[in-house]
Parts: C-alpha cells; sequence; structure tokens
C-alpha cells in the first residue's frame, strides 16, 4: 500500500516537475534517488519504519519515470508516433520488470538471499541515472516536407 500511495504522489509532484525543469535532469535525480536508497536500506538495520521509508521512496521513484520521459519521447520524435513510441517504451519497461522478478527468484535460489539482485539494481540505476546527463533537449530539427509541384 504504501508503494502504490507514494507512486501516485511521484506521478503527480513528477507531473509538475516536467514544466518546471530539465526532463533528463529529473530522470537522473530519480534513477540516483534508487540507487541511493537501495544502498541506504542494505546498511541500515531491518526495523519497521526503515521498510516503510523505504516502500515510501521505492514508490516515489518508480512511476514518477513515466512524465519526463513521455515528454522526452514526444520531443525526439514528435506527437504523430507518441503512442506507437511509448507503447515500445512500456513493452521493455516490462520485459525488465519480468527478468528482474525472473533473476531475482534465480538468486535467491542459489544464494539463498537477494543481495546479488540489489546490487545489480544499484548498478542499472546508477547507469541510467548517468545515461540521461548528456542528452540534448533540444527539439530534433526535422527536414522539410516536400511540397507538391
Amino acid at each position: 500500500a504504501m508503494i502504490g500511495l507514494f507512486n501516485i504522489v511521484g506521478s503527480v509532484a513528477m507531473g509538475w516537475a516536467v514544466g518546471r525543469w530539465r526532463m533528463k535532469s529529473l530522470l537522473s535525480l530519480v534513477y540516483a534517488s534508487r540507487a541511493i536508497a537501495i544502498i541506504l536500506f542494505l546498511l541500515a538495520p531491518k526495523t519497521g519504519t526503515v521498510v516503510l521509508v523505504f516502500a515510501a521512496v521505492m514508490g516515489l521513484t518508480f512511476l514518477s519515470t513515466v512524465p519526463p520521459t513521455a515528454g522526452l519521447v514526444a520531443k525526439f520524435f514528435g506527437p504523430a508516433n507518441m503512442a506507437t513510441l511509448f507503447g515500445i517504451v512500456m513493452l521493455t519497461h516490462q520485459v525488465g520488470g519480468f527478468l528482474g522478478a525472473y533473476l531475482g527468484g534465480k538468486v535467491f535460489e542459489a544464494t539463498g538471499n537477494y543481495d546479488w539482485i540489489w546490487y545489480i539494481d544499484i548498478v542499472l540505476a546508477i547507469g541510467a541515472a548517468l545515461v540521461h546527463l548528456p542528452i540534448s533537449e533540444a527539439p530534433v530539427q526535422r527536414a522539410p516536407k516536400p511540397v507538391p509541384a
């Protein structure tokens, strides 16, 4: 319930933030925050309060990536193909979700804990934070459409 509640808060807040700050910076911040939250969670004692705070942060950072991602797709490719392209983005997100759950189970079966899947998640979140930094948010210049003679 905590993750779901904070998903709503994070998504709405990010929708507001997209109109005020660079989308690439917001995405980098979200992914870096996720990596830091996981590191702190792994280091912290597992109390009820720690778990609730972790769930809140994970909720804030989960679906809050949707507004800036959709904004960047629209900015780079225009609105004409937005539905198809964002559908592809969401498909790859779901494949990643499947792989995370599947590999998490495999890691647990092999080691008896989830530590390595958390470490992989940290590396992927840091990578996601870094890969967004060099993005140029300038609209892509399109070639003019030919005018019939």
